[in-house]
């Protein structure tokens, strides 16, 4: 049983990564860390964690904390890391991994130097919508890929998380927050790597980051993807991938907390159809950290694809500024 620590217990934790572990058969939270003490102690209390602590440093030298999960702002990320790092303790750290790729590569570095295991959480990887597309493509069924897609818009302006609109706190707007997600989950469903991409933003007065973004991708093996998100509608994620023989589409493909119909058409004729949930996969990255630590096994979501994300979303915020192509 792996036992973690929770660093920036706050909204995230509260509502996805708590019920995540609840329901996790390998590992379950000793600790958690908050600024505030009392804060601290009321939501250790709250959710029968047995320490609370006020620092990422007190809560990665407790012999009781075997992992580490970093879920602080991104400003904060590479300081938490590299604390849990200099600890020897495992790390988990949330997307986006920091708040440029410079700081990413200092998180592989010193965590590879220390022989330490470090995971970034990219957890639409474990959702079972996303994992369908992913063995759909591969296994054929829609030919050689040329188009795909993925969206994700949220009413953000009324999100409690309101340092996503700081600057000094967050590596961007949608663009990191969500975007991150999209072309991290075109990444992982293709199979393929980013050559190159342009990008353009939207930025209204309510915000310092960008209000809206989208991004043109070319992969390597030639397939284009879009990505669209924005913090200025109601809530819809998308998914597809059209091929030269069929079509994987699904609304709503990257929620957690409603089902989703998966579609593979050829023309206009539905030629499968399935319904999925992706309720546990808060549930199943930790497990798969978890079972990583236990066995020594390579994680699947390891610091290296934190940092290829991290160079993508790097080269998305020059293409914004120069409004050429960029490569990550």
């Amino acid at each position: 049983m792996i036992r973690f620590g929770i660093v920036g217990f706050g909204l995230h934790a509260v509502k996805r990564l708590m019920p995540g572990f609840a329901n996790a058969k390998n590992c379950r939270v000793t600790a958690l860390s908050r600024r505030d003490p009392e804060r601290a102690r009321e939501s250790a209390h709250e959710f029968g964690v047995e320490h609370a602590f006020t620092s990422t440093a007190e809560l990665c030298a407790s012999t009781d904390v075997d992992a580490v999960f970093i879920a602080t702002p991104d400003a904060m990320h590479l300081a938490d890391v590299l604390e849990a790092v200099r600890h020897r303790k495992p790390v988990l750290v949330e997307k986006p991994m920091a708040m440029n790729a410079t700081e990413a590569r200092q998180m592989v570095d010193a965590a590879r130097n220390a022989g330490v295991l470090l995971g970034v959480a990219h957890v639409m990887r474990f959702e079972e919508s996303v994992r369908w597309f992913r063995e759909r493509v591969a296994s054929g069924v829609v030919g050689k890929p040329v188009l795909a897609r993925a969206a994700f818009v949220a009413p953000l302006l009324v999100s409690a998380r309101t340092w996503i609109n700081d600057p000094r706190l967050a590596t961007g707007g949608p663009l990191a927050d969500v975007g991150v997600h999209c072309f991290d989950t075109l990444r992982y469903v293709l199979g393929d790597q980013v050559q190159s991409l342009m990008a353009q933003a939207h930025y209204d007065s309510h915000w310092a980051v960008e209000a809206s973004g989208t991004a043109l991708f070319q992969f390597a093996n030639g397939t284009l993807a879009t990505m669209s998100v924005s913090a200025r509608a109601p809530y819809q994620t998308l998914l597809e991938v059209i091929g030269d023989e069929g079509i994987l589409s699904a609304v709503n493909a990257l929620n957690v907390e409603h089902p989703i119909t998966l579609e593979l058409r050829r023309g206009f004729e539905v030629v499968e159809k399935r319904e999925v949930h992706n309720e546990r996969a808060y549930t199943t990255q930790v497990e798969a950290f978890a079972d990583a630590v236990e066995s020594g096994r390579p994680l699947e979501i390891p610091g290296e694809e934190g940092l290829q994300n991290q160079l993508i979303l790097d080269a998305i915020f020059r293409s914004v500024k120069s409004g050429k192509t960029e490569i990550p």
